[in-house]
Parts: structure tokens; sequence; C-alpha cells
């Protein structure tokens, strides 16, 4: 009887504590309830997104489908889609890091783009194409714009060779003057990519400018520019994957052009595109 009694109380203890316990569970997992939506807000929050929305006047566009292709692993990868429907197009998706793109039409390039937090703006008509409302596609067009005019003054210089040629002025002087023109538009065209990237060396407009300049030669070369270019750089722009690829071709081309002569290398540039998205700068 003794035990009996013994028993019963530890029993009423342990009833005792299974109880607490059961209501502190609940209220453990009611704060979890409660705490879930919270913390999936806060990691949701953490990823950021792109918004672009786009409108087209050129009729070819219309009934296609485009394409947001990234470079990954040395090709350019679809990373979204969408139809063009009455002029317009909109893609929308979350964002791990801030990133150089291109917009495509099948496998044909159209225009660069900066993929990057905000509502981003493109509009693309016969004699234009732009990309804007967000801090770093406005730095981009700004450069393509600039570079745009400095490209259309030198084709200018041929046109304007053939009217001073009607003109009756002597050949010799037509070819000093205009070569004194060439030489300040390819001045003012260097200084301009130059601080661009100089400006840029930490963001993805740095290595995507300098993937302009140097996918419009057949093989990866070390002209003075890129040279002065690479002298300037920082770490994290040296280790960008397209400059880091580039710059050591170059370096090994010029070692066998000066020595043993072999065929240089081809250009690491992305593989997947007949044409570069990001070295082919729109023209107005």
């Amino acid at each position: 009887m003794h035990k009996f009694i013994k028993l019963r109380k530890y029993f009423s203890s342990f009833q005792t504590i299974v109880v607490h316990l059961q209501r502190k569970y609940r209220k453990t997992s009611m704060k979890k309830i409660f705490f879930l939506p919270v913390v999936l807000t806060i990691l949701a929050s953490c990823a950021s997104s792109y918004n672009v929305e786009g409108t087209s006047s050129v009729s070819a566009l219309d009934g296609n489908k485009l394409y947001l292709k990234a470079i990954k692993n040395n090709e350019f990868k679809k990373i979204d889609s969408c139809d063009v429907v009455h002029g317009e197009f909109h893609f929308t998706g979350l964002l791990d890091t801030v990133r150089m793109a291109s917009l495509y039409m099948d496998d044909e390039s159209i225009m660069p783009i900066v993929l990057e937090k905000g509502e981003i703006t493109i509009k693309i008509d016969p004699a234009r194409q732009i990309v804007g409302g967000t801090p770093m596609n406005d730095s981009l067009y700004k450069f393509i714009d600039r570079h745009n005019q400095l490209t259309s003054q030198m084709n200018e210089l041929s046109h304007k060779q053939s009217q001073m040629m009607l003109e009756g002025i002597d050949e010799e002087v037509i070819n000093r003057q205009l070569s004194m023109e060439a030489n300040k538009i390819a001045q003012e065209e260097d200084r301009l990519v130059m601080k661009f990237i100089e400006d840029n060396f930490d963001n993805v407009l740095g290595p995507g400018v300098f993937m302009m300049i140097t996918s419009q030669y057949r093989y990866p070369i070390l002209t003075p520019q890129i040279e002065d270019i690479m002298s300037k750089a920082t770490k994290r722009f040296k280790e960008d994957p397209y400059v880091k690829d580039y710059y050591q071709t170059a370096q090994e081309n010029e070692k066998r052009m000066n020595g043993l002569g072999d065929q240089p290398q081809d250009v690491p540039a992305p593989a997947s595109s007949s044409s570069n998205p990001l070295t082919n700068i729109p023209q107005k």
C-alpha cells in the first residue's frame, strides 16, 4: 500500500510534467507557425527581382519570341523568354546578382542589358534601341550613345572626302585634313572607353565594355589600350572570367608571334551565338 501511494504520487508528478511540456510545446509550435511567414518574407526580400517592360515599333519583332541570355561557362544561356504582342513585351524574375545580359530574337542579338533591381525599360524602333530606368542601364546607354556619335563622325569623313574632291580641293590637302580629324575622333573614343572601364572596374559594366572592345579582334591581342587598362585594373576586374581568359590568351599569343611563330589562339568569346550581343553596340 505504501509503495502504491508512492507510485501514484510519482505518476501524478509525471502527468504534471507531461501537461507542462504539452503546453510548452503548443506555445512553441504556435510561435513557430507564426514565425514561419516572417522568415519566408525575410528570405524572399533577400532575393532581388528584375522587371523589364519593353515596347517596339519594329514590325518584324511582333509575334516573335524574345530571349534574355547571359554568359555562363563561356556560353550565352537562356534565362528568360517572352512574346512580343502588339509591340509590347515583358520579362520578370528573381535575381541573385546583378549581371550583364543581352536581348535576343532567335540566335540574333539585339542589344545589351544590365539585369538589376528596379523597373527596366526597353524601347526599340528602327532608328534607335535604348535601355533605361535603372542606374547601370542609364550609365551604359549614355556611354553607348556617345560612342555612336563618335562612330557617326568617323563614318562622315568618307562622305566629307567625296564632297571635298567634288569641290576640287587638292587630294594631299584632303588626306592631311581628314587624317587629323580621324585621329582626333579616335583619341576621343579611346578616352571615352578607357574612362568608362576604369570607372566601372568593380561592377559588371567594366568587363562588359572590355568585351565590346576586344571581341572586334580575330584573336586576342595586346594593344596599347588593353595594356593600359590592365595596368590600372583592380583585382576584381582582372579576375572576371572573360577578362582573365582574354588577357592570358593574348599574352600567350604575343609570345607565340614573337618567338615560336605558331598560329595565335582564337578569341575565348562566348560560343553559342553567331554574334556577340555585348560587342554589337547598337547604331543609330
